[in-house]
């Protein structure tokens, strides 16, 4: 099986210091997945679909599991700071 990136909405927390937060996975269905817990941040890239960001580890209705903020390469140019994904399996 092939993963591809599947491009995600998502309702970040944005705290004082600066550390940006995802609170709510909003799937194209319309489905929602509230992040339980938010286990560790990290530069790292996606092995599966490719792609490098920053990799969440969060837990949602206890599962863990990956979801990855692409930062934009024009964010100097552009409003868009980036894109949230995660690896969907084809």
């Amino acid at each position: 099986m092939e993963a591809r990136k599947q491009y995600v909405e998502v309702i970040v927390q944005f705290r004082e210091d600066g550390l940006m937060l995802p609170r709510i996975i909003l799937w194209e269905d319309g489905r929602k997945f509230p992040v339980d817990r938010i286990l560790d941040v990290s530069p790292a890239p996606a092995l599966k679909a490719g792609g490098q960001g920053d990799r969440y580890t969060v837990q949602i209705a206890g599962k863990i599991c990956y979801l990855f903020f692409e930062h934009a390469c024009d964010c100097d140019t552009s409003e868009k700071l980036g894109r949230w994904f995660v690896e969907a399996i084809q």
